[in-house]
């Protein structure tokens, strides 16, 4: 019985040697490398108002200014007054004071140390240069020192230089765009599509 155990106990020891062995063998034939890049990259969207395709187009900020409402704009502002003040004579803060801004040349607060990318920027602070920036200051200015990502409401923008331009800028409005401005687009859209209309009515 004793003989009989040992020679199974040396025929299992047998059998594991031989297993490690042949993972050992085969590891070193078939091994696997880790690839250069781990996954694959996936690019960032772009935020729904950056203009690209699919979304609707923003009304012109003529014509949203036409209904835009200050005091509302000053509720919105309060995300600003951290960086900004915006009374006549007030202080720079991390940003430059903002009293009557809209007209002025871009970067021309005296005694504030503006980024080269804002200095780059020629012309005025006028209601659409103001809107761009308010979008997306990066975007308007790239390498600007202000960290603020936007507003992506086109109606908290309008509200904001509503509100700005009552402070010490007074503007006039732009004119609201005609009602049928947009209508040579759809137009020339619809021209586009009639051929290919024509075609399928054809086909069937």
């Amino acid at each position: 019985m004793d003989n009989q155990t040992n020679t199974i106990a040396g025929w299992v020891l047998a059998g594991c040697a031989a297993a490690l062995g042949l993972s050992i063998a085969s590891g070193m034939i078939f091994h696997g490398e880790a690839p250069e890049k781990q996954g694959y990259p996936v690019a960032a969207a772009e935020d729904a108002g950056g203009g690209g395709g699919g979304g609707a187009a923003e009304p012109p900020i003529a014509a949203l200014l036409q209904t835009a409402d200050a005091a509302a704009g000053a509720e919105v502002f309060k995300k600003c007054a951290a960086c900004h003040s915006v009374n006549q004579g007030g202080a720079n803060g991390i940003g430059p004071n903002l009293w009557g801004i809209l007209g002025k040349p871009h970067a021309a607060v005296a005694g504030f140390a503006y980024s080269d990318a804002l200095k780059a920027v020629g012309g005025n602070w006028d209601f659409d240069s103001m809107n761009q920036w308010l979008k997306s200051p990066r975007k308007y200015a790239e390498g600007t020192k202000m960290t603020f990502a936007g507003l992506s409401k086109p109606e908290d923008r309008a509200n904001v230089i509503a509100y700005l331009n009552s402070q010490g800028s007074n503007l006039p409005l732009p004119a609201a765009p005609a009602e049928g401005a947009a209508a040579p687009a759809a137009d020339a859209a619809a021209a586009e599509a009639a051929p290919a209309d024509a075609m399928a009515n054809a086909a069937q």
